[in-house]
């Protein structure tokens, strides 16, 4: 068995993860419930947009040939045979998508939680040595390319994204996050002076994001206003 890949499924009960990831969720939560209210700074005013732009063939042909040949174990085609049929399928999939986007529904989505040990050393019986991997089925991750695609688009063309981002942004990564604290540090001690690095980790940060401040901050600050229509 790979590592860090054990399987937690004859070690603990579905009923038993749930319930810790749930309190894991509701104690973060806890926490930070009386934290001062959210500020929102108001978007340049030369940008805005307040819909989808339409998706036609191209679009979905060119995102299922992307498409890891992996896939969740759960779907009702391969991720190969669906990326064979690309040229068939895409406009089905073309009018699905768009329809989901005009009306702002987005079908029943469901994700295939496996629950995997993030070190060989931790013990396989207690819950907490666990994390979720989340598997979406292949249709619902072409959707969200698509639309991320869109969003990404808007972001840049209007310069909407901190200048230090490096997620989620082409020809950025870790690495380059890396490399741009390397370089501020060097410089400092380049110049004399002393150099001091404070490290954040937030603990279940994706599970714990507020739906409501993240979309009050699209609109108010990105006015990319179609996200509350969604």
């Amino acid at each position: 068995m790979g590592r860090g890949r054990v399987s937690a499924s004859d070690l603990i009960s579905v009923t038993e993860y749930h319930a810790f990831s749930d309190g894991k969720v509701a104690d973060v939560r806890a926490t930070t419930a009386d934290a001062t209210p959210a500020m929102y700074t108001s978007a340049p005013p030369h940008c805005a947009t307040s819909e989808f732009r339409p998706l036609d063939i191209s679009d979905v042909i060119k995102d299922v040939k992307l498409l890891p040949d992996k896939q969740c174990s759960a779907d009702p085609m391969a991720t190969w045979r669906l990326k064979q049929c690309a040229d068939v399928l895409a406009p089905f999939l073309c009018h699905m998508f768009n329809t989901s986007l005009q009306q702002g529904y987005v079908p029943s989505k469901s994700a295939f939680i496996t629950p995997l040990l993030k070190k060989p050393d931790l013990d396989s019986a207690d819950v907490k040595s666990y994390r979720p991997i989340s598997n979406l089925l292949v249709l619902s991750k072409l959707l969200e390319r698509l639309v991320a695609r869109q969003l990404l688009d808007y972001l840049n063309a209007h310069h909407l994204l901190p200048d230090c981002q490096s997620a989620y942004r082409l020809y950025h990564s870790t690495e380059t996050a890396i490399l741009k604290v390397m370089s501020d540090i060097l410089f400092v001690l380049d110049s004399g002076d002393l150099e001091m690095l404070t490290l954040l980790d937030l603990s279940a940060a994706f599970d714990t994001v507020d739906h409501y401040i993240i979309l009050k901050r699209l609109f108010h600050h990105l006015s990319y206003t179609v996200c509350i229509l969604s």
